[in-house]
């Protein structure tokens, strides 16, 4: 089930790497301007923040199979409508519908991840999530070979099909477990109500700050290194991946020895200079020292935030998940156009600037959070037991 789930990550990945990489080219074909481009490719993270929202909530009422069901059969037919794409119309739809298989996908891997490791949740999302830059490193690739072999944006886009039909074949065969709040037997409607603790509400803003930072500026980040410092900027986003899947894949080390939170106080603070940082190069070493910055302070985001969700929420459950995952690729999918904005009005470099002011913001929130954290003892745990939920350091 973790090596199926990880697989379904390479996909959505390869597809995000190689979007990036053949903006320029669906720019020229349909005749947009940067901004009107980033509109269109909103529909891929708006479409995956319904379904994931939605999702979060089937997740146990329809089951993880009928859900993997739908990713599945939207990642296919997403995949072939843009291939074959003849306007920016016919592309727009094929990015939603993509966005849309995307949602379904994660809705149902991180309740599942959650589920088979209770007490390493935080730990195995890392593990997990690697393999969303691990699928981009390939992606980037892939996408670097295709264009020196004079290959069109098509014959790139078509490589995602391979992993796409690889975990659908491996999932199909997979019997799904019930996920944890159903098993422990917490009702829906105490679900629910975790949603409004105080605490949540302001992780639930959280979200929507990390993923701003992480995927507003790696989506243009190709293309911003094209016209700033190397014309292989495809391959400043494979070294940007490549970092985030080392941090991840050691992820366990690090997060028992600053505790989540502290983990995120640090990842704030190293991906706002590393941003500041890409905004200011002018040539390829300087990018890819920079883009190491960038990447060793992004790279934690998202899993450790639905890990901490995960753990300090459980009663939540997939509900909880989905509204941490709808968030932060809503939060995604705004950046888009203003990234484009900023793009078109300050130029590449400005556009970089303008989001460092974020993980500025989240140093102070995750700060207040871990100083609060260690007056009372340092960073708990929630378990679920039955319908008692009980705190352990």
């Amino acid at each position: 089930m973790f090596a199926a789930s990880c697989i379904a990550f390479v996909a959505t990945a390869m597809i995000f790497a190689i979007r990036s990489d053949i903006l320029g080219d669906l720019s020229t074909q349909f005749h947009l301007t940067k901004e009107q481009l980033g509109w269109v490719i909103l529909g891929a993270f708006w479409g995956f923040t319904i379904t994931v929202f939605i999702g979060g909530q089937l997740c146990d009422l329809v089951g993880m199979r009928a859900l993997v069901g739908l990713a599945f059969l939207g990642h296919v037919a997403g995949l072939l409508m843009t291939i074959f794409a003849t306007g920016s119309i016919m592309f727009a739809a094929a990015t939603l519908l993509i966005g849309f298989a995307d949602g379904f996908l994660e809705a149902v891997v991180n309740p599942l991840v959650s589920t088979i490791y209770p007490d390493r949740k935080t730990e195995k999302l890392n593990a997990l999530h690697a393999w969303w830059p691990g699928g981009a490193v390939m992606g980037s690739v892939l996408a670097y070979a295709l264009t020196k072999a004079d290959q069109p944006w098509q014959a790139k886009q078509a490589v995602a099909l391979v992993p796409v039909l690889v975990y659908g074949f491996m999932f199909l065969r997979l019997r799904l477990p019930r996920t944890e709040r159903v098993q422990s037997g917490i009702s829906t409607r105490r679900m629910y109500k975790e949603a409004l603790r105080p605490f949540f509400i302001l992780w639930f803003a959280c979200m929507w700050l990390t993923a701003a930072t992480e995927l507003g500026p790696n989506q243009w980040i190709a293309e911003i290194m094209k016209h700033t410092a190397t014309k292989s900027g495809i391959l400043v986003l494979a070294w940007i991946t490549l970092i985030m899947l080392g941090g991840r894949l050691v992820a366990g080390p690090v997060v028992r020895k600053l505790s989540p939170i502290g983990l995120l106080v640090a990842s704030a603070a190293t991906s706002g200079v590393g941003l500041l940082a890409l905004s200011y190069v002018r040539s390829a070493p300087a990018a890819y020292a920079a883009s190491f910055v960038f990447a060793a302070g992004v790279c934690y985001f998202w899993p450790t935030m639905l890990g901490v969700t995960s753990e300090r929420f459980p009663v939540g459950g997939a509900f909880l998940l989905g509204l941490m995952g709808a968030a932060g690729n809503a939060s995604a999918g705004l950046a888009q156009p203003l990234m484009g904005f900023f793009y078109d009005t300050y130029g590449p470099a400005g556009a970089l600037r303008y989001v460092a002011v974020l993980p500025g913001l989240l140093v102070l929130v995750f700060g207040g959070l871990f100083l609060r954290d260690l007056a009372k003892g340092g960073y708990k745990v929630v378990k679920l037991d039955g319908e008692e939920a009980s705190q352990q350091g």
